[in-house]
């Protein structure tokens, strides 16, 4: 059936067997109440369609959502720490239970919650889509009125007595991270959580299509080469709406905190990194900035040939085409440069800021993988140097700094957490 079908296409089952319990924590086994919540799953997948809630977004991207909700709904009714490690991250790092919402005196921390449905239809569709819908507005008002809905028939289940507890999402719960008997067991809910968890797949959707975008799938192995860069990816890379590492997740679902960071030892001496040459040269040659913006490449080179004492000759000269440039330095990384970014920048000692271009443009530095270094970016804000930053046909108010660096997580993931 074709991906881009509307919602309002007569289907008998809209979601299949196999595309549930793909997303159930038991799968490959089946539990007593996988037939309920494939139900559920079905009736919600129905009323997006029956009711054009979605109209134009597609059968599968509807279906997607109908699955994320059926998710989040066992996730509270077992309590099984998913949703909770997210909103209460999001509290610690944000000061509020969840990005882009208000949530009011109404809103009840670990239960069922309209503002919680509202977050899931956007980050789920916003996180899936192929195209420029990746830009959605949080607050659209198709998709609020559709989480209204949704919220209501989710509500009615949420009170019904006789709905069943999803047993198998109890899978965290006793585990012990640094058990050695429990070894395999939180290896399996790792793999469960980074692979088909409803919270963390709509975020790595983008990551899997450059993994299968860079793999010869005609080749015999190709399903081999995508289980390893999945295997590797899992180890390595953020997910998640918080694009937070596995490690980071297990931590806060099993314990409820974040795990220690390591530190750099010699014996039982902690090292102090060195301090890079170019760190060096660019902080005495800026009086201590360790940033700075260029219009073009001509100035940018000269400062290469002054200040950090390279040759005189055309210095990176694969940099000649583009314009607006940011070098910045980090005392044991090094330097970092970025093109075609400085005119979002609005901070002080920048010449090339442009306002009206900020506000058709900044916005992608926070969503386009690999515009902006990780550092960079999150220097910028830390700063609140995007102020300009907005969701293009969006209720046009700038993202606040706490939200600017929600979405960077969201849309960069290890392009913005990583170095």
């Amino acid at each position: 059936m074709a991906q881009n079908q509307n919602c309002d296409k007569i289907m008998k089952d809209p979601i299949s067997k196999e595309q549930f319990l793909i997303r159930q924590p038991a799968y490959p086994q089946t539990t007593l109440t996988d037939p309920y919540y494939y139900r559920v799953a079905n009736r919600l997948a129905s009323i997006i369609r029956d009711e054009r809630l979605l109209d134009g977004w597609g059968e599968s991207l509807c279906s997607r959502v109908a699955l994320g909700l059926t998710g989040y709904l066992q996730d509270i009714l077992t309590d099984s720490g998913i949703w909770r490690s997210f909103i209460e991250q999001c509290h610690t790092l944000y000061g509020k239970w969840l990005p882009y919402f208000e949530c009011g005196e109404e809103y009840v921390p670990h239960e069922l919650n309209e503002a919680d449905v509202r977050f899931l239809v956007w980050y789920t569709l916003a996180m899936s889509a192929d195209d420029d819908r990746r830009l959605l507005d949080p607050h659209d008002g198709q998709t609020a009125k559709a989480a209204v809905r949704l919220h209501a028939e989710l509500d009615r289940i949420y009170d019904d007595p006789d709905a069943p507890v999803p047993s198998d999402y109890h899978i965290s719960k006793g585990l012990e991270l640094n058990n050695p008997a429990e070894a395999d067991d939180v290896f399996h809910f790792g793999n469960w959580l980074f692979m088909h968890c409803y919270l963390m797949t709509p975020a790595y959707a983008m990551s899997i299509a450059e993994m299968t975008a860079g793999t010869d799938l005609r080749a015999k192995d190709a399903h081999e080469q995508l289980r390893h860069k999945l295997e590797e990816s899992m180890m390595e890379d953020p997910t998640g709406p918080l694009a937070l590492y596995l490690r980071e997740w297990l931590f806060l679902i099993i314990e409820g905190k974040m795990p220690p960071r390591p530190r750099m030892k010699v014996k039982d001496e902690e090292v102090e990194p060195a301090e890079h040459p170019y760190y060096t040269r660019f902080m005495a040659y800026t009086g201590g900035e360790p940033i700075r913006y260029f219009h073009t490449y001509a100035e940018l080179n000269r400062f290469f040939i002054e200040a950090l004492g390279w040759g005189e000759t055309e210095n990176l000269p694969q940099l000649k085409p583009y314009s607006d440039f940011v070098l910045m330095v980090n005392r044991e990384k090094g330097m970092l440069a970025a093109r075609d970014v400085a005119k979002s920048i609005k901070l002080p000692g920048n010449p090339c800021y442009d306002a009206s271009y900020a506000r058709a443009h900044a916005i992608d530095l926070l969503t386009v993988r690999g515009l902006c270094p990780g550092d960079l970016l999150r220097y910028v804000l830390s700063r609140n140097g995007l102020p300009d930053a907005v969701f293009p046909a969006g209720h046009d108010a700038p993202l606040s700094v706490a939200d600017a660096d929600f979405t960077a997580r969201c849309h960069l993931q290890k392009y913005y957490r990583g170095d």
